[in-house]
Formats: C-alpha cells, structure tokens, sequence
C-alpha cells in the first residue's frame, strides 16, 4: 500500500494540468528528449558527473529550455527547484534493466540505485514514462486513459448493479432467518471486487489530473454507501468466541483469481469454506443503522441490547425503552423503521 501510494504522489505530480505535466509536453512538442531525476539526494549526487549548477525556480519554460542541454536535469527534492543540468548519469551498469535505449536504461538504472523517480522522454517514440522501484510507468495521454476508465467504470456500474441485488437478497433472508454462510459470502465477493475496480478507478482519477474531475465524481457516485455495508457486514457476522482473523484485509491482498472462488473468499474472510450451507444469525448492524436519523451510537446499544436481528424485529417498544437512552420517540422510530424493512424484504421475497 505504501508503494501505491508513493506511485500515486508522483503520478498527480505528472498529471494533465499540473507544472511539471505542462514542462513535459513542452519537451515533447519540442521534438527533444529529456531525463529527470526528480530529487537531490546523496546517492544521485553519487551516481552524477559533470554539468552545471543552476539551482533556479522550476518553470515549465525553464524545464523545456534546460532539456535541450546535452545530459540530464536534477530537481530538487520537493521539485520546487531546478539543482543541475547538463549532468551526465553513471549508475551502476551491474543492475538488471529490461530497457533498450540509453536514456531509458540510465533512468530505469537512477531510479533503481537511487531510489529517487526518474521521468524520460522520448522525442522519437513521443512518450513521456517514468520509473520508480524497478518499474516503467508510462505517462499516457489524457484520451488513453479516459478509455479504458469508461470500461472500468461501465463494470464498476454493472457488479454495483449486482451488488445491490444481492444485499437485497440477504435482508429477505435475513428477515426470514434464513441466511447461509454461501449468501453472506456472495456478498463479500461482490462487494471486494467493486473496492479492487474503486482502487483501479482511483488511479486513473490521479493520473487524469484535471481532466478527471467528472470520472471522480461518477466514482463517488457509484462509492456511496460501500464502505458503510462493508464495515456492517463484517459486525453482523463476525464470530462471537473467536479471535480468528475476520473481515476484508485478507481479500484485499487476495489475488484477482482467487475473488472469484467462492470457497477461497469464504475463507479469507473468516469463514469455514467447507460450511457454507451452514445457517448463521445476523446481530442486526445493517439493518438498524438503515433507519432513518438514528445515531451509530443508538445502533451500537440496540444491537447490543438485543444481540441478533431477529430479536430486534420482534421487540416492543416497552422493550426498546430499556435500551439505555433511548425514550418513547426513538423507540416509536426504531420499531416503525425494522417493521418497513421487514415488510419490503416479504414483499421482495414475494416478487422473488
């Protein structure tokens, strides 16, 4: 998560509207390369010979005239600064590097050695790449990116679609006390495939920079409400005696494969993979905290008063009065709001 992150930082560095994204087309419609380093630490300065100091305000303009020097340029740690031009690398020629030309073989190099971002570009190829931890990125063009986000997205509706269709499912069941094992676990799968397309889609609102402003919003969109059900989810059927990983950091890390095995994701989030016919309880998280104008800290004290689902919907308001703070008002709106949900789940099932 860590090197996601740091590769998102730079990649909103490069992003389309930015001022160092605006110097890099400079140098590509300039029909000249460039390499640079984008930090001043002690292991560049090592791996670095000749050229100038300049130390000057980074500028687009300036950036795109100094590129036309022979050799490559050092930015300044928080790439406020333009350190040295005309600099010619020297890493380590042992380090493994699948790259061909010799620009893109002494950045992949300087990254790798340094561990400082390096960004390339190419005059011949009109490409712009940068590398970071052994890896290429390439910089794409706005429209690239935009392309294949709109698929990400139309797929991110589509399992959202689905998603809803069975949480639907689970509350009839839920309501009828019916729930197995295998239709929570449907639940999860579907809902860690969204957050893996949400974590996808993310990147290419970074990488769009400007450009992304609507894609960020149709994500938050189709977002709303995931978080809330995940965390819901794992309260409702988290084991009551056990301390047994449960919940959603194991299929975080879980291969894309293994997400769509039912068995596997079962596991993963604490279940017995071998049991998934088995009948389970839900205490009542997700249901409760459904209702309207009531605080987390009320759905904590009803769902721990009562202890399952079941009991809840079966509970008078003289019972919901013993739950500590809750008076006649709430009560009247906790029992009214499980007696709807309860009644849209038959009529569901009805439908069903």
């Amino acid at each position: 998560m860590a090197d996601d992150t740091r590769l998102r930082k730079y990649q909103a560095l490069l992003a389309p509207g930015s001022a160092m994204r605006d110097g890099l087309e400079r140098i590509l419609h300039g029909r000249t390369g460039a390499l640079i380093v984008l930090g001043n630490s002690r292991s560049v300065l090592n791996a670095s010979s000749g050229g100038f100091e300049i130390d000057v305000d980074f500028t687009p303009q300036a950036l795109r005239e100094l590129s036309k020097l022979d050799g490559g340029i050092i930015m300044s740690t928080d790439l406020d600064r333009i350190v040295r031009a005309g600099v010619h690398f020297v890493p380590e020629g042992s380090l493994p590097t699948a790259e061909t030309g010799t620009r893109h073989r002494s950045a992949d190099r300087m990254a790798q050695q340094t561990g400082v971002p390096v960004v390339t570009v190419s005059a011949s190829m009109s490409t712009i790449a940068l590398f970071m931890d052994g890896q290429r990125h390439p910089v794409e063009r706005p429209e690239q990116i935009i392309s294949r986000a709109s698929q990400a997205l139309a797929a991110h509706a589509s399992y959202r679609q689905r998603l809803n269709e069975l949480t639907a499912q689970l509350t009839s069941l839920e309501v009828a006390d019916q729930v197995t094992v295998r239709d929570v676990t449907l639940v999860a799968q579907r809902l860690a495939m969204l957050r893996r397309l949400g974590t996808e889609l993310s990147g290419y609102v970074t990488a769009l920079g400007i450009e992304g402003r609507l894609l960020e919003l149709q994500v938050r969109e189709q977002n709303q409400g995931l978080d809330e059900l995940a965390d819901a989810l794992a309260e409702d059927y988290r084991p009551a005696e056990s301390d047994a990983p449960f919940g959603w950091a194991g299929l975080g890390a879980l291969h894309t494969d293994g997400l769509f095995d039912v068995l596997e994701v079962a596991r993963v989030f604490g279940f017995s993979a071998d049991q998934l016919d088995t009948g389970i309880t839900p205490r009542g998280y997700r249901q409760v905290q459904a209702i309207p104008r009531l605080p987390q800290s009320v759905v904590h004290r009803v769902v721990e008063h009562f202890g399952s689902l079941q009991a809840i919907i079966g509970a008078t308001i003289p019972d919901l009065l013993e739950v500590d703070g809750i008076g006649d008002q709430r009560a009247r709106l906790i029992r009214e709001g499980v007696l709807r949900i309860a009644e849209h789940a038959l009529q569901d099932s009805r439908r069903g």
